[in-house]
């Protein structure tokens, strides 16, 4: 059986990072639909997966001429529209996390599936969190809504494949209770 390729569809690499993993619980932003997002971040490094998101932009800006044009008499040129592919050391300058990285920001309004190394699916929410390491599967489409136009990134699937610093400065119940209840905790 052949797969047919979908040429919207990228599936990152393996040193993706997660940010802003709201992969459990949809999340409403400035009051809109509640959604499941996440923030990918991409090594500059990883020039294959920045290479397919450019190629899926493409081909989503192609598949999109009909949406895209709306009333208008023309299609406007792709480096016109807002697209998802975003520059960390532009956008976030201040921000170590996304230094020398390209970022995307994906959602759904149906929860991701959520899988480990091995593809078994992870159900423990601890294990899913954001600056975890991990592989996503995104769609890009064209967007025309109230006269906003462009390329927008849907949230298919997340595969973790290892742990990392938490992103966020939250500690961990592991470091925050690793000494003994009995040390003065004054001291």
């Amino acid at each position: 059986m052949s797969k047919v390729a979908n040429p919207t569809k990228v599936i990152t690499g393996p040193k993706t990072r997660w940010s802003y993993a709201n992969v459990w619980d949809p999340k409403s932003i400035n009051g809109g639909t509640p959604k499941y997002s996440v923030s990918l971040i991409i090594p500059k490094s990883d020039v294959k997966t920045v290479a397919k998101i450019k190629a899926a932009i493409e081909a989503a800006y192609q598949e999109g001429q009909s949406k895209l044009k709306a009333n208008g008499k023309s299609v406007p040129a792709l480096s016109t529209l807002k697209t998802p592919l975003r520059d960390g050391d532009v956008e976030r300058p201040d921000d170590p996390t996304y230094a020398n990285a390209y970022f995307i920001n994906a959602n759904s309004a149906t929860a991701p599936g959520v899988v480990d190394a091995d593809r078994n699916p992870i159900f423990e929410r601890s294990e899913v969190y954001s600056g975890v390491y991990g592989r996503g599967s995104i769609s890009l489409y064209a967007f025309n809504s109230n006269g906003n136009r462009g390329i927008a990134c849907s949230l298919n699937n997340l595969q973790k494949i290892s742990d990392g610093e938490p992103l966020g400065g939250k500690s961990r119940a592991e470091d925050d209770f690793s000494t003994d209840p009995d040390d003065d905790f004054l001291s």
